[in-house]
């Protein structure tokens, strides 16, 4: 009796183990996420991913290239039961490329997305090589106002740039303040000073709901003459600037944030959903040569948005024969996100299209929760890590794509970000000094490939 209860609880035992090690074949591991890098130094900084459900372990690899040929010693592959770690005795400002996947006995996950983190400099003076001189396959851009074309600016603007873009003195409610009455007079000497120091003009811009004056917005007469209207404007501003302005944004953000559906404005109202087509056939009769942009916001990593200017906008005027030349993603991003992937992916959709691609409003925020009093030099680098995968994915494109990178504001004391998000940021690429940052040496690494 004995015996048989011992063979009995044998195969038991051997039942249950079968069956753990049945479950065990089952069970599949997803990839970590690398959320966060932190205690960035010279020398060493700690990663930290998402935990995995039935993970035992992480092996982790930190090389000095994206293809991951070659590994650093001693990390060439680290494992840890924990879901963070600390690299030390790493050279200093060097960039590298971590990634990690989970382990449970002999099962792998696929690896994590690649980090790039770059160590800290202790005391190091950023190069000032001219932007326009590396970028040597399109044009670098600013984006300025007529009373900063002098002094400091003056000479960093000549020096860097070859490309020029109103903020916002080429706008309708500048250029048209009252109904029969136009004035030209900013955008007129911004034109100059263009033409005076060998720059180009991108002309920014001429439809925009949040640039409507208030007269357009109340306007009096028919739907018909609402149009003639918007017609005479268009035909007048470009018409003006013909041969002395190389391309416009035609219409700015005319797509909504929901589901990509068309805005609602008070263009939408008066004219139909066949607005924007008039403007931008409006423009092309006023000027045969300009360039002619769609240009808005979030695209580089909204697909929805992206999607409804695609079949609202390029995939209708394409079948239609309507002038589109290209498409401006704003790229007013932040540190953190959107990751360099979705860029080069939402990019490719654009450029898929044979069209021009314009990243047209670049700055990054380094403060976007509002958990800074200071900008901090970690920030900084991490700041520095995404203007260089930005130009990276810009520089990559097909040069048949290619127009124009630029930048919205020289100095993080004017940018438009701290007012309108309410809190202290530190966007752009030079200081309130005038005083370069890593961000534009991150500019000019993303060049070097």
């Amino acid at each position: 009796m004995k015996r048989i209860l011992v063979y009995l609880l044998a195969a038991l035992v051997l039942s249950l183990q079968s069956c753990v090690d049945n479950k065990e074949q089952e069970v599949t591991l997803s990839a970590p996420d690398i959320y966060k890098i932190s205690n960035l130094k010279a020398s060493s900084f700690t990663a930290d991913w998402t935990s995995v459900v039935n993970a035992q372990s992480y092996e982790l690899n930190l090389a000095t290239d994206e293809n991951f040929s070659n590994l650093v010693a001693p990390y060439e592959s680290v494992v840890t039961k924990d879901d963070f770690y600390t690299f030390e005795e790493l050279a200093n400002g060097q960039t590298f490329y971590l990634r990690v996947k989970a382990q449970l006995k002999e099962k792998t996950s696929t690896f994590s997305n690649s980090k790039s983190v770059t160590t800290l400099e202790a005391d190091g003076v950023e190069p000032d090589t001219p932007l326009k001189d590396v970028a040597t396959t399109f044009r670098v851009g600013m984006a300025t106002i007529v009373n900063r074309l002098n002094g400091t600016h003056d000479e960093i603007y000549r020096r860097e740039y070859n490309q020029i873009s109103a903020e916002w003195e080429m706008k309708m409610n500048i250029m048209y303040p009252e109904q029969g009455r136009y004035d030209f007079t900013l955008a007129d000497q911004l034109v100059e000073y263009a033409q005076n120091n060998g720059m180009e003009v991108h002309g920014h811009a001429l439809i925009w709901h949040a640039a409507t004056p208030s007269w357009v917005e109340n306007f009096e007469g028919t739907d018909e003459e609402f149009s003639d209207m918007v017609e005479d404007y268009i035909k007048t501003t470009v018409t003006r600037y013909k041969g002395k302005v190389v391309s416009w944004d035609v219409v700015n953000e005319a797509i909504d944030d929901a589901g990509g559906n068309y805005r609602n404005t008070v263009f939408l109202e008066r004219m139909g959903e066949n607005y924007i087509q008039k403007c931008f056939e409006w423009a092309r009769e006023a000027d045969p040569d300009c360039l002619l942009f769609y240009n808005d916001y979030n695209l580089c990593w909204d697909k929805t948005k992206l999607n409804g200017v695609i079949s609202k906008i390029v995939d209708n005027f394409q079948t239609n024969n309507v002038p589109l030349d290209g498409v401006g993603f704003q790229m007013h991003i932040s540190y953190n996100g959107p990751s360099k992937s979705a860029i080069a992916e939402n990019t490719k959709m654009i450029t898929d299209k044979g069209l021009l691609m314009h990243f047209s409003e670049l700055d990054v925020k380094i403060n976007p929760d509002n958990d800074l009093t200071s900008s901090t030099e970690e920030r900084e680098f991490a700041q520095k890590d995404k203007v260089r995968e930005v130009v990276e994915v810009y520089n990559a494109i097909p040069e048949s794509s290619k127009f124009a990178l630029t930048i919205w504001g020289l100095k993080d004391n004017e940018s438009w970000i701290p007012s309108v998000q309410g809190h202290d940021d530190w966007p752009l690429l030079y200081d309130k000094d005038f005083v370069i940052k890593k961000a534009h040496t991150g500019f000019l690494e993303g060049l070097q490939e």
